[in-house]
């Protein structure tokens, strides 16, 4: 099919059909002339799709297709059903997409965490390079303890959420890069790892995993996912497969904008959690317990739900009305 051709045929009608989408008064003429309108472009776009899948063509036709059908169905979804839509089925996807990702994240975050807190925990001397002997008496007996009674809980949970926030969204931003991601976890694992040296080094490893797991598993998972996510965009620009580049690399980059979305509801989750349950009075048990109950609703959501609407074949982009067909290409 000649493109070029079926364009200059066809241009007076898509025109047409644009003007009656956009106008506000339509008489029953109009209406009858917009329905037929309309079902000639779908036809159009059909055989645009089968014979000859122009990228640009078939996003225009897509689109006004989209707009003439909300003119004749007179369709407007309510708020509510695109925050469930979007909670319920797109971020769970975007979630389970990216779930090899954030599992190499997590292992480079584990592995660099477990070196540096057997490295710093075991050598005296290293340990003392790091921190001198003195004050990491003071960060076992109080400092570590004391910095979750710093201040009223509502505004430590809201600088703890705000902090975290900062470090997920770079993490989400800077992705693309490949290197970032890569920085952060490994500077991230040291630190905790540095931590946990110390803590264990003075006899205070019961102490670092009471105050640490109640809200650090479910927010050290959420960084992961920030990271994992930022590194499936990069591969998407690494590795495109049967897309063209450009068109991989925005698919991944528009699920990376729905994940970034979910994770601040959970990170102000693990805030909560940091500024309410971690330095309460509560049994150690009950505070881990706590957390432990949110880090796995997460996971479920996250791999269960996530495998369910993958299943379905959501994928977390968005749809292809608002964003035009994927065409295939050979490559």
């Amino acid at each position: 099919m000649d493109t070029d051709a079926f364009i200059a045929v066809h241009r007076p009608q898509w025109e047409r059909l644009r003007e009656l989408t956009r106008s506000r008064t339509l008489d029953a003429a109009g209406i009858d002339e917009l329905l037929s309108l309309y079902q000639q472009t779908s036809t159009h776009l059909s055989t645009v799709r089968s014979t000859n899948p122009d990228p640009a063509l078939v996003s225009r036709l897509s689109l006004l297709v989209h707009q003439a059908r909300l003119r004749i169905t007179g369709a407007r979804t309510p708020l509510w059903k695109h925050a469930r839509t979007f909670f319920w089925e797109d971020l769970p996807a975007a979630l389970y997409e990216a779930r090899w990702p954030v599992a190499l994240a997590a292992g480079i975050f584990l592995l660099s965490a477990v070196a540096s807190g057997l490295y710093f925990g075991l050598d005296a001397t290293a340990r003392e390079l790091m921190i001198p002997e003195a004050e990491q008496r003071m960060l076992v007996q109080r400092d570590f303890v004391s910095y979750y009674f710093d201040g009223e809980a509502s505004g430590f949970a809201a600088n703890v959420w705000t902090n975290n926030a900062w470090i997920a969204v770079q993490a989400v931003v800077f992705g693309v890069t490949g290197f970032w991601p890569l920085v952060m976890l490994v500077q991230n694992g040291l630190n905790v790892g540095l931590s946990a040296g110390v803590m264990g080094a003075h006899g205070g490893l019961g102490t670092f995993f009471v105050f640490i797991l109640p809200h650090g598993l479910l927010e050290i998972t959420a960084v992961l996912v920030g990271a994992g996510a930022g590194l499936r965009t990069f591969w998407a620009w690494v590795r495109p497969g049967p897309l063209p580049r450009l068109w991989a690399l925005s698919q991944a980059a528009r699920a990376l904008v729905t994940v970034a979305i979910g994770l601040v509801p959970v990170l102000l989750v693990s805030g909560f959690i940091e500024g309410f349950v971690t330095p309460s009075s509560l049994p150690p048990a009950v505070r881990i317990g706590i957390g432990a109950v949110a880090w796995l609703a997460f996971l479920v959501f996250m791999l269960g739900r996530g495998r369910q609407v993958h299943r379905a074949g959501v994928t977390g982009d968005l749809s292809e009305e608002l964003v035009g067909a994927h065409v295939a290409t050979a490559g």
